[in-house]
């Protein structure tokens, strides 16, 4: 039996990458960058097999997304599941403030917690592949989200384990098992 391939993308740059703010549920568009990279995903993956392509309902992610999957005529189905994590009324706040007010984002009042988020992207990344044919298969989300997975699949932590705007993760399921083949790469 062959492995399932599951691609984890991260949204290219927005102007709030930019500035080093907390995006969260703030939706800005992807910048001159961020278009940028969103083609060179595009690219990238216009001669790989891809039998569906998800995103988060965020417009940056939505963004890339599109530039991947029109490159398949195919049409990227949202899920709400995916949408980044909630930083309450921090988001939009410079990370570096946030973090020298409270020591980190985590101890922010009002962030949501780490653990249920990570528990709550987990369990949609684990439904949606269930659901989804065996063929291989794209996921646009963020930072947080593709760290949650990484967590929860193969034990990352989300403190070290890079994100970068633009990046993909490459990942295998044997029908048992989950292999990280390639994790935080550019085009």
């Amino acid at each position: 039996m062959s492995a399932q391939v599951i691609y984890l993308v991260r949204h290219g740059r927005t102007p709030l990458n930019a500035e080093g703010r907390i995006r969260g549920h703030e939706d800005p568009e992807l910048d001159e960058v961020g278009l940028g990279q969103a083609a060179a995903l595009g690219e990238h993956f216009a001669t790989a097999a891809l039998d569906w392509v998800t995103s988060s309902p965020l417009r940056r992610a939505r963004q890339t997304a599109g530039a991947i999957a029109t490159r398949h005529r195919l049409e990227a189905d949202v899920d709400a599941q995916f949408q980044d994590r909630d930083y309450g009324r921090w988001a939009g706040e410079l990370t570096s403030e946030v973090v020298g007010r409270f020591g980190s984002v985590d101890a922010a009042p009002g962030v949501e917690p780490w653990g249920a988020f990570r528990d709550r992207v987990a369990e949609s990344f684990g439904a949606l592949v269930l659901e989804e044919p065996a063929g291989p298969g794209l996921v646009v989300g963020h930072d947080a989200v593709n760290r949650a997975i990484l967590e929860a699949l193969f034990g990352l932590d989300p403190a070290t384990t890079p994100q970068r705007t633009g990046c993909w993760n490459e990942l295998h399921h044997n029908g048992k098992a989950w292999e990280a083949v390639r994790i935080d790469q550019l085009p």
